[in-house]
């Protein structure tokens, strides 16, 4: 489940990495998409 959710992720949320955006600088919301998609990330590779 969390291998198609990745897939999901990578495809429709944004990539802040690409963008060099600086995490000290980054908004809530921001900071709550890198989160769930850390989560998710993990999740999956185990």
């Amino acid at each position: 489940m969390f291998k198609i959710l990745a897939k999901i992720n990578k495809l429709l949320l944004p990539s802040f990495s690409k963008q060099q955006m600086d995490l000290a600088k980054a908004k809530k919301w921001q900071m709550a998409i890198i989160g769930y998609r850390y989560y998710v990330t993990t999740r999956a590779l185990r």
